[in-house]
């Protein structure tokens, strides 16, 4: 879909407050899956947990990240994803857990705008909450297995400038407007 636009990246890279700056300037975003699962987990006592159960925590991730892509189909105009089906295979790949075929299947079948906007790790805004409990180091790691998947998945990178989120807006908005 080409006006399915993903925001991907290493955690504290500056995503979602990219997404909400989006959102306040009339362009939705469909929210990131991991974040909802584990707020869903916690409050259920479940143990889908990246700290708890990786295999099954993925396996959220992936229901959840269909239903978005099914919801979006009904909205009209630009549609933001914060993270999309591909970076479940990049989390799975962090883990050291296998990339089962409905997952494959998965991402190739549920595309999204072949641009990807990519947002580098940035150690002056990265900061660790109780919902992300990743180091800086997997940080990093992260943006580079989510950029490998991206790319083998066909994808082109669209690296975000390290800026305001109001500049950083604007460049996504002037990038898609020229594009």
């Amino acid at each position: 879909m080409d006006r399915f636009f993903v925001v991907t990246g290493g955690p504290g890279s500056g995503k979602s407050t990219l997404l909400a700056a989006l959102a306040e300037q009339g362009l939705p975003h469909m929210p990131e899956a991991g974040r909802a699962v584990i707020r869903d987990e916690v409050a259920a006592g479940g143990t889908a947990l990246p700290w708890s159960d990786r295999d099954a925590f993925a396996a959220r991730m992936l229901a959840h990240d269909l239903r978005s892509y099914e919801d979006a189909q009904t909205k009209d105009g630009v549609l933001f994803f914060d993270r999309g089906i591909p970076d479940i295979i990049g989390y799975r790949t962090l883990c050291g857990l296998g990339i089962p075929s409905n997952l494959s299947r998965a991402a190739e079948s549920n595309r999204y705008n072949h641009h990807v906007f990519i947002a580098p790790p940035w150690a002056e805004i990265y900061a660790q909450d109780t919902e992300r409990k990743q180091d800086w180091d997997e940080a990093v790691a992260t943006h580079d297995v989510m950029a490998r998947v991206y790319q083998d998945l066909g994808y082109h990178l669209v690296p975000l400038p390290l800026d305001t989120p109001e500049r950083r807006s604007a460049f996504v908005r002037r990038w898609i407007a020229e594009h």
